[in-house]
């Protein structure tokens, strides 16, 4: 059965390790934190399943109760986020059949592509190898470190700065960096990857600035492989009525790369296999707001849900306050 883990926040601040295992829900018997728990494994030589089971659970929880409290926090734990880093792949899932066919047909009449249409293109051609082979690399890009994560229920702070504070609902995958630099999956989470599309749309080229932005993760961790076929709800609430609501797929049936082909072409870089560090990475998004024509406005809430996360992803737009930074010569 499934294994989905969360991390709850008591009275006096400190975290617990919360497990939904077997049809039983509840805290993971003296568990704190995922980082250890999975360090502790790959000293073991065991999965997290089997650590959780030795471990035990008890004092049973609520964990949709938790979640309204506020006292559920991001899966992921590092004793310093500046070892956490949040990056993503972009142009990976199909989006609907009428775009497909758009560009199939703008392929054979012989239209100029843009770069963006070609990579996608090239990801369909090439971005699901034979197992133990490498496809076509896709778009990257880089968010920031842990400090950049918000909790479930926090706010999603978009710079002053910034054209636009547009969710993106997706998919990530959690890793853990072993001590022989070997990359070690805990798992997948819910996420909001949240961008600024209308940076992005000014100049492709601006779209790592578009992506300096801030994430939200779900407040579950599922454990072992993510389903081929995942299909949620996407949908922003204003002044307490919904302003837009679409489905969105994920899981590799609805992506052009396998998830094994991203992974590779993140970690193939011996930069992200420093043993200890953790990594976020989202797996990308067919199904925008932005392209629909909506602007959204701080107050608006996001909301992104999918089978089979039990629990669903909700954070409020805000904007950060204005300031200016000066750079002083020593």
């Amino acid at each position: 059965m499934m294994l989905k883990l969360s991390r709850y926040r008591s009275e006096d601040g400190s975290a617990r390790l919360v497990a939904n295992m077997d049809g039983r829900t509840g805290f993971v018997a003296g568990a704190n934190s995922l980082t250890a728990l999975a360090n502790e494994a790959i000293a073991r030589g065991i999965g997290l399943r089997e650590m959780v089971a030795r471990a035990g659970i008890e004092d049973a929880i609520d964990l949709a109760e938790a979640l309204g409290q506020g006292r559920l926090l991001a899966p992921v734990d590092h004793a310093d986020t500046a070892h956490v880093v949040l990056s993503g792949t972009g142009l990976t899932h199909l989006g609907s059949a009428e775009g497909r066919d758009k560009m199939h047909r703008a392929a054979a009449s012989g239209e100029k592509l843009t770069d963006s249409m070609r990579m996608f293109l090239e990801g369909v051609e090439g971005g699901k190898p034979a197992p133990g082979d490498v496809g076509q690399q896709p778009e990257w890009f880089y968010k920031g470190d842990g400090s950049q994560l918000a909790a479930p229920g926090a706010d999603l702070v978009m710079p002053a700065f910034a054209q636009d504070g547009g969710e993106e609902p997706e998919i990530a995958g959690i890793y853990l960096i072993g001590p022989d630099g070997a990359p070690w999956r805990l798992g997948f989470c819910l996420a909001n990857e949240f961008s600024d599309h209308v940076t992005e749309r000014h100049n492709y080229l601006w779209l790592a600035h578009s992506k300096l932005r801030q994430a939200a993760l779900g407040p579950e961790l599922l454990v072992g492989e993510l389903p081929a076929d995942v299909r949620g709800t996407s949908r922003i609430v204003r002044d307490g009525a919904v302003l837009w609501e679409k489905p969105f797929l994920s899981g590799e049936a609805n992506m052009s790369h396998s998830i094994a082909n991203l992974e590779h072409h993140h970690f193939k870089y011996a930069l992200f296999r420093r043993p200890g560090d953790v990594h976020v990475h989202f797996f990308g998004t067919a199904t925008l707001s932005f392209s629909e024509g909506i602007a959204t406005r701080p107050g608006d809430v996001f909301e992104v849900e999918a089978a089979p996360f039990g629990l669903p992803l909700r954070n409020r737009l805000a904007r950060a306050e204005a300031e200016t930074v000066t750079v002083r010569a020593l």
